[in-house]
């Protein structure tokens, strides 16, 4: 079969492959390990694994692929009850994990493989015959109205994205990758970790995110940085008095933000201090990447640029009516259609009928405008925040970026509720930069007119300590409520 990484079976062996805080493999080491790990778990179906921040999971999971198994990436802070669903939903025939990693009740019943990154067993990557429609990751998305959903990414999705990357992004085995996400998602695992090895370059993990850890990297010949907003919004803060840090990304070549919409105001900051602009991209788990700014391109704060090669995409009115013309402002939600979807959700025939449209459109729920040259502006969910107030349809995204705009707010996220005249009222979650004298709602609310729309203003604000978000730094606007 061909192999998702090519640079295993290099010549180029010594060239850093991995690194994990003070740990880190070679290609030729790590290609020793999943080899001889692959030759063990070939023929199992499908495999769970402990995805903690290691250089484990990394083997664990490129073993998988690299023996045709599909691999099921367990998230180890979910509780009890959501692991043991995905269990029983994906059947796996084994947990991978780290010696060490104890395993909660759900997992004890399944049979258990260590993992050892380093091995003088002999072994060849098996000769399995895997179709490129083969599974790669049966990868959990978050229930917000049920049980998470197993979204089946199969091996051509997962090459289509990573490749399409390198074309918008430059991505060469040059490059050195920084991050600190974790490794149950697609974020931090397919683009962070098989992203750098299918390249045959090396991926340098901080195991937890700090500036200091960026800094140090970057500093040390890494040359790119992916981060989510919540990150990001930390660098922004710490940049006026951090001049390592402010050399660190000034020397970058590449800063890509994802999982969540980075507001304009830390794109500014950001770029004030550095002159680097941080790019965007868009995807999901069913999706992996549908669009990026590209390396080449325009770096537009507040968008998620153009469409990557082999993925179509389209915005569409409520009656699933697709949009003619883009103009900038008129809203719609997005379906995409490409190389890069996911197969079905396992198991969930009624749930993979709903998701795509007869013609296999993609449906994502997320809402978004256009401009006439193809960048996307992503204006929030269509579940959460699409805000139908007075007749029209208002994007919660442009009017947190405005509150973030005000000096007197930390963080804000926008939400709607039931009003008898307006049909909903935009309401504002605020955490104040100063909780002894939060801004009065009055004065954003003028604030949020003057730069946008008098019927985009906010009628109701509430004040937070902190704003509720998951482990991707994600606001949890399900939590919010008066």
């Amino acid at each position: 079969m061909s192999s998702l990484f090519p640079a295993l079976t290099g010549d180029r062996t010594d060239r850093p492959a991995l690194r994990f805080g003070d740990r880190s493999l070679t290609y030729g080491e790590l290609a020793a390990a999943t080899a001889a790990l692959a030759g063990r778990i070939g023929g199992a179906g499908r495999v769970a694994v402990w995805a903690t921040p290691t250089l484990e999971t990394a083997v664990a999971v490129v073993a998988a692929l690299e023996a045709g198994v599909a691999a099921v990436p367990l998230n180890p802070r979910s509780g009890e009850k959501e692991l043991g669903h995905i269990l029983s939903d994906s059947t796996p025939t084994l947990a991978l994990a780290a010696p060490g990693d104890e395993l909660p009740p759900p997992l004890r019943d399944l049979a258990r493989m260590d993992v050892v990154p380093r091995t003088t067993e002999g072994g060849a990557l098996l000769d399995t015959d895997v179709s490129a429609e083969s599974p790669a990751l049966i990868v959990y998305t978050s229930g917000t109205t049920g049980p998470p959903k197993g979204a089946v990414i199969p091996r051509r999705a997962v090459t289509s994205t990573l490749d399409a990357l390198a074309d918008a992004w430059r991505w060469t085995g040059e490059d050195v990758l920084v991050h600190g996400l974790p490794l149950f998602h697609v974020h931090g695992l397919v683009l962070g970790t098989l992203g750098p090895l299918r390249r045959g370059g090396s991926v340098r993990h901080l195991g937890r995110f700090s500036t200091e850890g960026v800094a140090r990297e970057l500093n040390d010949g890494a040359t790119m940085l992916f981060g989510v907003p919540t990150m990001y919004h930390r660098i922004a803060q710490v940049l006026p008095e951090d001049p390592e840090l402010v050399k660190a990304l000034s020397g970058a070549r590449l800063l890509v933000s994802g999982s969540a919409a980075l507001p304009v105001h830390d794109h500014e900051r950001i770029t004030a201090a550095t002159g680097r602009r941080v790019i965007e991209r868009y995807g999901m788990t069913e999706t992996l990447m549908n669009t990026s700014v590209r390396a080449d391109g325009e770096p537009r704060a507040g968008t998620v640029g153009v469409p990557l090669p082999g993925v179509e995409l389209r915005l569409v009115e409520e009656d699933g009516t697709p949009l003619t013309s883009y103009d900038g402002e008129t809203v719609g939600e997005i379906q995409v259609r490409g190389t890069n979807l996911f197969t079905e959700y396992l198991n969930r025939p009624d749930a993979t009928a709903a998701a795509f449209t007869a013609d296999g459109w993609f449906r994502t729920g997320d809402m978004a405008v256009r401009d006439p040259d193809g960048y996307v502006r992503i204006v929030g969910r269509k579940a959460t925040d699409l805000i139908k107030s007075g007749g029209y349809k208002i994007g919660a995204g442009e009017i947190e970026n405005a509150l973030l705009e005000h000096p007197g707010v930390r963080e804000a996220a926008v939400t709607g509720e039931p009003d008898a005249d307006l049909g909903e009222r935009i309401v504002a979650w605020i955490v104040p930069a100063d909780p002894q004298s939060p801004p009065k709602a009055e004065e954003l609310a003028d604030h949020v007119a003057r730069r946008l729309a008098p019927h985009k203003r906010p009628r109701v604000v509430h004040h937070l300590d902190a704003l509720p978000r998951n482990d991707m730094g994600k606001i949890m606007k399900r939590a919010l409520h008066g």
